[in-house]
């Protein structure tokens, strides 16, 4: 969230507030320190910090092996982003259509979506597809992916709303004075500003999607935690294992909560030279 949206909902802070949430920041700090320090304590007593633990993952077959898996991630992250952000799209325009049967269709595809967890959609193409005589099947990778773009379109589509009301009503206005119809001011004026307003959204929703890729193993897809799985069984060294996968997870969405926060700084400062350029 930006900063202008955090003042929007949230008073700014005074001094003694200010004094406050730096005190419970830094307590919370050491907290967080402490735990991790107590569990690297616990970690060395029953020896899991032994060189020969961690010696076989810098061999190139487990990095190769953990590679393949993140890369399944990206993949199914990426196909599932490239059909479901432009589906988003139009369930946003369809919830504001002025089409009552349309709205409708879109508002039911969207709530339903938003309230069903991804587990059981994932489960529901794995378990619950028909059987003999039709035989619907799909190939694994769209067990996962398909899933991800129903539970993403639904949640994204919110996001994209938002951005077009966010857009000031006199910009349609302006487009119906010079002649363009109510469609053409949409995909010429009014959807182009509300993609730029919900770009730092969508990179948040791309962390989202890494995240439930994850799910994968339901359906024995090799992303990285089903290949970490996978490395558990061959070599019993489960907490080393998990905290590679682990550490690789927060990098990656270090690295996108990083570029959405570059992103939204980005855009406020041009939004602020063009106000400025306006007003000069």
């Amino acid at each position: 969230m930006s900063a202008s949206a955090t003042r929007v909902l949230f008073d700014e802070p005074g001094p003694r507030g200010r004094r406050r949430i730096l005190l419970l920041s830094l307590l919370s700090a050491l907290a967080i320190l402490g735990v991790i320090a107590l569990g690297l304590y616990q970690f060395g007593v029953n020896g899991q910090l032994a060189a020969d633990r961690w010696a076989p993952f810098l061999r190139p077959d487990y990095i190769a092996f953990l590679g393949q898996g993140a890369k399944g991630t990206f993949l199914a992250t990426a196909v599932a982003a490239v059909f479901a952000f432009p589906l988003a799209l139009l369930l946003a325009l369809g919830r504001l259509s002025p089409f009552l049967p349309l709205r409708w269709v879109t508002t039911a595809w969207i709530e339903v979506f938003r309230s069903i967890p991804m587990l059981l959609v994932v489960y529901f193409f794995l378990l619950a597809l028909p059987g003999p005589p039709f035989n619907v099947t799909f190939p694994v990778f769209w067990m996962l992916v398909i899933p991800m773009i129903l539970v993403s379109s639904a949640t994204t589509a919110e996001v994209f709303r938002a951005g077009i009301r966010a857009v000031d009503r006199g910009q349609s206005e302006a487009a119906a004075s010079i002649g363009l119809t109510h469609a053409q001011s949409l995909r010429y004026v009014v959807i182009p500003q509300a993609i730029r307003l919900v770009l730092p959204s969508l990179v948040l929703a791309l962390v989202s999607l890494l995240k439930d890729s994850t799910l994968g193993f339901v359906v024995s897809y090799n992303e990285l935690q089903y290949q970490g799985k996978s490395l558990v069984a061959y070599t019993h060294f489960l907490i080393q294992t998990y905290l590679i996968v682990a550490f690789i997870y927060v990098a990656l969405n270090f690295v996108l909560t990083q570029f959405a926060h570059w992103l939204d700084r980005r855009m406020q400062r041009r939004a602020a030279s063009t106000t400025g350029s306006l007003v000069d």
